[in-house]
């Protein structure tokens, strides 16, 4: 049987999805540069751009680091 996902787990797996889309819309920016037939160094810029402007704005849009508080389960007292 597989137990629960643990908290360093769920850290790391949302840290990884903020950086694939801020590298996702980076990347983008630098597309759409080199699309519109500028010059590698327009292009390289328009990347940096979207990293500086996608990044702060995956972290907002996914707030916290993914983890859970633990809760403890409530003390239940059968009476018979």
């Amino acid at each position: 049987m597989v137990g629960p996902i643990s908290s360093e787990e769920r850290d790391s797996f949302a840290f990884r999805v903020k950086a694939g889309l801020t590298a996702i819309v980076a990347l983008s920016a630098g597309l759409i540069a080199v699309q519109a037939e500028a010059s590698p160094v327009a292009a390289v810029v328009a990347t940096l751009a979207g990293a500086a402007v996608g990044a702060p704005l995956i972290w907002l849009a996914i707030p916290g680091s993914g983890g859970r508080q633990r809760r403890d389960p409530p003390n239940r007292e059968f009476r018979k």
